[in-house]
């Protein structure tokens, strides 16, 4: 994988006229997973909008191997797989069209022997040609995840991969995880739930230490105190 560190620095997010998070800094290496942890409303899908390009931070800097991520543009993109809470599917098309374009997008093009093996783990052989339109909200999530199976970019950013799926694909996911960390991937993610990714080198970090908490007149802000990665 080309990308080596993924670091966050003094991280400031405001959305509307509210203060989320301040201060949030971290360090991400190849072969590491972090596990964003958090509750409702401290802002973690913000942040993973920040981290993959999707909005800017109020304050801080991002860095992609001790460079300015802001320099890097296209070079960047590529190398980020985003899998957020909308499925990012097209309606008027197949499964295994959705999932040639969006490796097509990165420069990935796939085969078809590639798209079914990426389904099987998932358990939507049997969808392989069907409109997308026509999927339940289930299979929608399983066929979006479906593109981890097929991405080669070294960062994976996931909003509550999780949600939604049975223990089978639970596993599956799990172990695509641990699978790309492993072989030196980053890996980023959002979960209520407990984590169980095999031999995978994987931290925590709690948004709530860094959430910004009103003054007494409801004027101004504060934030808790600094916390650094938490390895489990």
């Amino acid at each position: 994988f080309a990308v080596k560190s993924f670091e966050v620095l003094q991280l400031r997010c405001v959305r509307g006229d509210r203060p989320l998070f301040e201060k949030l800094s971290f360090r991400l290496e190849a072969g590491q997973a972090l596990h964003l942890r958090g509750a409702n409303g401290a802002g973690k899908t913000s942040l993973l909008r920040i981290l993959c390009g999707l909005a800017s931070p109020d304050a801080g800097e991002l860095r992609v191997d001790d460079l300015p991520a802001g320099g890097q543009g296209d070079a960047l993109r590529a190398s980020v797989l985003y899998v957020g809470h909308h499925d990012a599917l097209q309606d008027a098309l197949t499964v295994e069209e959705n999932l040639c374009f969006h490796a097509a997008l990165h420069g990935q093009p796939v085969d078809a022997e590639r798209v079914l093996a990426a389904l099987d783990a998932l358990g939507l052989r049997a969808c392989q040609q069907r409109m997308v339109r026509v999927l339940s909200q289930g299979q929608r999530r399983r066929a979006s995840l479906a593109r981890l199976f097929l991405s080669s970019a070294p960062l994976w950013i996931l909003d509550e991969p999780f949600v939604a799926l049975d223990q089978a694909a639970v596993s599956k996911l799990s172990g695509a995880i641990a699978r790309h960390v492993g072989a030196g991937g980053l890996v980023l993610l959002t979960s209520h739930q407990a984590l169980e990714l095999d031999g995978a080198n994987v931290g925590e970090l709690d948004l709530d230490r860094f959430i910004v908490q009103p003054t007494r007149s409801g004027h101004g802000a504060g934030a808790s105190p600094a916390a650094g990665v938490e390895r489990s």
